[in-house]
């Protein structure tokens, strides 16, 4: 980002004060407490670059489950348990849902159209509905099931001999899905030019939407001012970034079953189609990188726990056999399978914060004053990684999740990985529905373990990135077919392909 000029700088400078100023004097009561912080700044320093949610529990620790730290102004409370999360976020859903302002991201970009970033209101809800309508529940994704298991298959064709392009596949195959899904439309190749242009607007919008990324989401008054001004020649950049949005959502779909047709059946006016533009945009920006992250966290918990790996093979076996793979009918006979899944949930959360909530009107919980504005995050990856609730939290250990005459399962993850109250991921069924056909699948057909180089073992680092999405440290696996039946198998699916 270019710095403005001396002047406008100063200008930004007296504005914020009186910004501050404003805010402090209209507070009627305490604030959690937190980290102390500068004059005007607040705890901009104390902030980390990533890995937030590691400081935000370490601070729990030093002041208690609901902190509050001040950001040039702006009141962020941050939750450490799950208890409040759901009091707050869940509870008091009807003034905890709305999204801050994100002037670039959000209003010059176009994300407020789409689900991440759209204000709690008519627009989100009927977006929501649409979801519902056809993803919402397990039933719904079932008309979807054989387009999910059809790209898999194509995912799992020569795998062992592609270990180093691991990811680059997932991505593929995570594409293949929702675009498939989405809007009908079969990807073609390794450069399609919609998918280009997705993962092209994914990734600017991993950087605009990252706090701080723009003067001007500090101060709106400069997303106003002309690009030709000294210091706003990233105007130009958003330019370009708000297109690639818009070629994004006016994707077409064909005559194929999809999200759209569904939602296009029957009579539709110009404001509906809009609507289901945004909401079938939103279906890919926010399915595609997680779906992309569980299901490498799979490959890298199978590397490193073998014998979790034996006992879901062992379970596949008993209830598949060797002729056929695994689908999503077979769901509800295989506990094991379904429990793994719920741990890579777990183990690495995808989202290790949940996305902030904006307070829309005062609040007082557990005694503390919270002001209308106030941005509230959850910490996840703490709720998730809490001895008290999940023992050995690091380890990687489906037995967890299935109870047994002494013991009772652990808290389920869903409670807390897809999100919270109004703002819960719509399409947490279709995701379950892909990941679990991903790692089933693939653990019918192969073996997955540590990598070797020059006769050592390759230990990989057994945690997430620190970014917004997290995915796992890159590591490497080596990929073999399991069996000559496994082998058999594939080759019949090849033929069957060709």
């Amino acid at each position: 980002m270019v710095l403005p000029t001396p002047i406008l700088f100063l200008l930004l400078g007296m504005v914020l004060v009186v910004f501050v100023y404003v805010r402090r004097n209209r507070r009627v009561g305490p604030l959690p407490p937190g980290p102390t912080g500068w004059p005007i700044v607040g705890n901009v320093l104390d902030m980390p670059a990533s890995y937030h949610w590691r400081t935000f529990a370490d601070w729990g620790k030093q002041w208690g489950d609901i902190i509050s730290v001040s950001l040039l102004g702006q009141t962020l409370v941050i939750v450490n348990s799950p208890r409040h999360a759901i009091d707050m976020l869940e509870k008091k859903s009807t003034i905890y849902s709305s999204r801050a302002s994100v002037p670039v991201a959000g209003d010059m970009i176009g994300w407020t159209r789409a689900l991440l970033l759209a204000p709690y209101g008519h627009r989100l809800r009927e977006m929501r509905k649409m979801f519902a309508n056809v993803l919402g529940t397990r039933q719904h994704v079932a008309r979807f099931h054989s387009l999910i298991e059809d790209e898999t298959r194509h995912f799992l064709l020569g795998l062992s001999r592609r270990s180093d392009s691991l990811v680059d596949d997932l991505h593929k195959l995570a594409a293949a899905i929702i675009m498939t899904v989405s809007y009908g439309y079969k990807v073609r190749g390794n450069d399609d030019p919609i998918v280009k242009t997705v993962d092209e607007v994914m990734e600017d919008l991993a950087h605009v939407a990252a706090p701080g990324a723009f003067w001007a989401d500090v101060f709106p008054f400069l997303c106003h001012i002309p690009s030709w001004i000294p210091g706003a020649q990233w105007k130009r950049k958003v330019g370009e970034q708000r297109q690639a949005f818009n070629r994004m959502a006016d994707n077409a779909g064909n005559a194929r079953p999809s999200f759209t047709s569904a939602l296009l059946e029957g009579n539709s006016d110009p404001a509906r189609e809009e609507l289901i533009k945004m909401a079938a945009a939103s279906l890919y920006s926010g399915g595609a990188d997680t779906t992309v992250s569980a299901i490498n966290s799979f490959f890298l918990a199978m590397s490193c726990f073998p014998e979790v790996q034996r006992k879901a093979q062992a379970e596949i076996d008993a209830v598949i056999g060797h002729d056929r793979l695994p689908t999503l009918q077979d769901r509800d006979k295989m506990p094991y399978m379904n429990a793994l899944v719920l741990e890579v949930l777990r183990w690495i959360p995808v989202t290790p914060l949940a996305f902030f909530h904006e307070l829309v009107q005062d609040d007082v919980h557990e005694g503390y004053h919270l002001p209308r504005g106030t941005r509230v995050v959850a910490n996840v990856w703490q709720f998730l990684h809490d001895p008290q609730t999940y023992s050995d939290p690091m380890r990687f250990n489906p037995d967890r999740f299935i109870p047994t005459k002494g013991m009772e399962a652990e808290r389920n993850p869903r409670d807390f990985c897809f999100g919270f109250g109004r703002r819960r991921c719509p399409g947490t069924a279709f995701a379950e529905a892909s990941i679990f056909v991903a790692c089933a699948m693939t653990l019918a057909v192969y073996n997955i373990s540590k990598a070797t180089r020059n006769g050592q073992v390759v230990e990989p680092v057994m945690e997430g990135t620190g970014g917004m999405i997290s995915h796992p440290v890159p590591f490497q696996c080596t990929i073999s077919v399991r069996s000559e039946a496994a082998q058999a198998l594939l080759d019949a699916m090849a033929d069957g392909a060709a």
